[in-house]
């Protein structure tokens, strides 16, 4: 693991470093960065036509009731009833925790159709720039590749940049289920890759899928590629603040709190992806047994035990991640905190010499990704440690033992 200078001195310069690049970013960009703007949406037009809706003469519930609630709600009703309200509201059913997931798969699928549509339309919209025209090509050639057969969407949602998730697997049968939570740059269009694919959040999931299954074959997994919040945009204002991962912590909780049954639950958190699950730690249900981040600029907290989170805490970065370089610091709401795998942050550190820089962590045949999917299916003794993390497998089992409430 790379060591540190944590001379007084060098502390110092580095938050003036980073009080001036913020400086120079604001005088650049202008405060109006921190500010988000609220825009009426296909979604949100969904989830009003959803309010105002009915089922035998009775109010549709809250949309935003506990998946519990929702759960139920589903389950009383019959297959035609569902298949007719998936129809009716595609995004709002689609996006809708507690809904059964088969039916937000196939809510998903209708609205991405329909969004596949409007992107048609506007690829020969003379109001639009040829540049515009080119980009509503690029959104419906997405929403095509989305719609490939055999694709499980449990989130989408085409406004701006747009969201997705994307699930591996069968969630109803899983005996453990991983999220991967991708960092900046991350939007509908960067959602899968051709080229470097194992780095866009579908490369990610589909390889910890499979390293999952080649390290425990008899283990049924499924994998979750969660792109369902608003990832900064590069590396500006919005990556150096918590706002977007405030609004991703919650929605990453209540994905959490909705997912099926009562499976152990993984969380891999990449860079700013770490942030959120930093900022989400407090929150987690209880099922969440292992928080593991890669490439981390921090996780908002001086140490694991400040995250006040049960879930063991991982950390690994590559000797050749440029994000060694970034201030571990945290002035003003500037910054992320403490350096996750420093000896004082408190987690365990995990090797992670071949991950390739910084978007190589999910790489097939990389210690780091099978460190990953040993996390995943619970096979800690076969983890890699940093050399000098002599506590990393202190305390650990692979047994089941009792599953946490």
């Amino acid at each position: 693991m790379t060591s540190f200078d944590t001379s007084p001195q060098l502390n110092v310069w580095r938050a003036l470093l980073a009080l001036a690049v913020v400086f120079v970013m604001l005088a650049t960009t202008g405060w109006t960065a921190l500010r988000s703007h609220r825009e009426s949406s296909a979604l949100q037009a969904s989830l009003t036509a959803w309010e105002h809706g009915s089922v035998h003469g009775h109010r549709l519930p809250d949309p935003t009731a506990a998946p519990a609630v929702l759960s139920r709600f589903f389950a009383a009703l019959s297959a035609q009833e569902r298949t007719r309200l998936a129809h009716r509201y595609p995004l709002a059913v689609g996006n809708m925790n507690g809904a059964p997931a088969e039916l937000r798969y196939r809510a998903n699928r209708i609205a991405l159709e329909q969004a596949r549509k409007v992107e048609k339309k506007r690829m020969h919209d003379s109001r639009l720039t040829p540049v515009g025209q080119q980009q509503a090509g690029r959104r419906m050639h997405r929403f095509e590749a989305l719609l490939t057969k055999g694709r499980h969407i449990l989130a989408f949602d085409p406004a701006g940049s747009g969201r997705a998730a994307e699930v591996f697997g069968n969630l109803r049968t899983a005996e453990r289920i991983s999220v991967v939570v991708p960092g900046v740059d991350t939007d509908l269009l960067t959602f899968q890759k051709t080229y470097r694919p194992y780095s866009a959040p579908v490369g990610m999931a589909k390889a910890l899928y499979a390293a999952e299954r080649a390290q425990s074959p008899a283990t049924r997994t499924a994998v979750i590629a969660w792109a369902d919040y608003t990832a900064p945009n590069g590396l500006g204002v919005d990556a150096a603040t918590a706002m977007r991962a405030e609004d991703g912590a919650v929605r990453l909780n209540a994905l959490l709190r909705a997912l099926p049954g009562a499976t152990r639950v993984s969380l891999f958190c990449h860079s700013y992806g770490s942030v959120v699950c930093g900022v989400a730690a407090h929150g987690m249900p209880r099922r969440v047994t292992d928080l593991a981040v890669a490439a981390s600029p921090g996780m908002r907290a001086a140490t694991a035990a400040h995250l006040d989170t049960d879930a063991r805490v991982w950390a690994m970065r590559d000797a050749t991640d440029w994000i060694q370089d970034v201030p571990y610091l945290e002035v003003g709401g500037l910054g992320h905190g403490a350096d996750p795998v420093s000896g004082a942050f408190g987690a365990r550190v995990l090797s992670a010499r071949d991950a390739q820089g910084h978007s190589g962590y999910f790489e097939p045949g990389t210690d780091s990704l099978r460190n990953l999917a040993d996390i995943g299916v619970g096979a800690y003794h076969s983890v890699t440690c940093a050399r000098d993390d002599a506590g990393c497998r202190a305390g650990l089992t692979d047994s089941p033992a009792v599953e946490r409430a």
